[in-house]
């Protein structure tokens, strides 16, 4: 599968996303919110919105530059996810994201494909920015730059972590969560999950993300949506519906946190992840 590679730099055109608070209720409910968290599921109380939330109006724009490099989806696996938010996200709006790729990378067995997506409101004032970076299988070994070294962010060793999270995500967590629009079979269907390797349809790596990001609003911002600004993250391994997702964060000296994501049985699934809080 050859990528295109003269899409590097070029925007493409802007991607309208209209949603309202029913949409952020579910994305809410996707993620794992429970009965006290009721100002992100309630109406009445704004509702207010995750700051994961982000990920939902931009992910149209991952799918179809994806689409346009030649990535058969099939292939593609997350690989990290940043988001950047300038202000809180509106219970209700209509946005226009941008997407860019920036970068194609040969790493042999597959290529990384990094799309920077950039996300505005009504009146073009930033919301919130993306930056995903996927892995497409089958699609290297094409002569091309191996790309920049991954973001590291290691835990002080023999240190505790500030805090830790821990909830247990149902055996419908996948097809919950997809309702928020990704609708990749991989996430649903038993027959497709086995034909990618897996005995049972996987839990999307971005629900893992939005749950992670719920302990550190919890946690680190004391579930002030203001104090939340930025989270970046690497998908380690795979969650499988019923999972138990133990979310550590470890406070830094400037006060943003280190993020680990483990499993029950002490796999990590969500590696070298930074939280900026104000």
């Amino acid at each position: 599968m050859t990528l295109k590679l003269d899409l590097i730099g070029k925007e493409l055109d802007p991607l309208k996303h209209s949603y309202d608070w029913q949409d952020c209720v579910l994305y809410a409910l996707g993620v794992g919110a429970k009965n006290e968290e009721l100002d992100y599921l309630f109406e009445m109380n704004g509702p207010k919105v995750l700051p994961t939330f982000a990920v939902v109006p931009s992910f149209t724009a991952l799918a179809y530059v994806a689409g346009r490099v030649g990535a058969n989806l099939m292939q593609v696996l997350h690989g990290e996810q940043k988001i950047i938010l300038h202000r809180p996200i509106p219970a209700k709006g209509e946005f226009s994201t941008v997407g860019k790729v920036t970068g194609i990378y040969d790493k042999i067995k597959g290529a990384v494909v990094v799309v920077e997506a950039k996300t505005y409101d009504e009146n073009k004032k930033p919301v919130f920015d993306n930056v995903f970076s996927i892995f497409v299988r089958g699609s290297g070994d094409f002569g091309g730059d191996r790309g920049p070294e991954a973001l590291k962010a290691e835990p002080p060793e023999g240190k505790e972590p500030d805090f830790v999270m821990e909830e247990t995500t149902s055996l419908e967590q996948h097809l919950l969560y997809r309702l928020s629009g990704d609708y990749n079979p991989l996430h649903a269907s038993p027959q497709v999950a086995k034909m990618s390797g897996f005995d049972r349809p996987i839990l999307h790596g971005l629900c893992t993300y939005g749950h992670a990001g719920r302990a550190i609003l919890k946690h680190a911002c004391n579930n002030d949506v203001t104090k939340f600004k930025s989270f970046s993250a690497r998908f380690a391994g795979v969650v499988f519906p019923g999972d138990t997702l133990i979310t550590m964060g470890w406070k830094t000296n400037d006060n943003n946190y280190i993020i680990r994501v483990k499993t029950q049985d002490g796999r990590t699934v969500i590696s070298n992840s930074i939280a900026e809080v104000a």
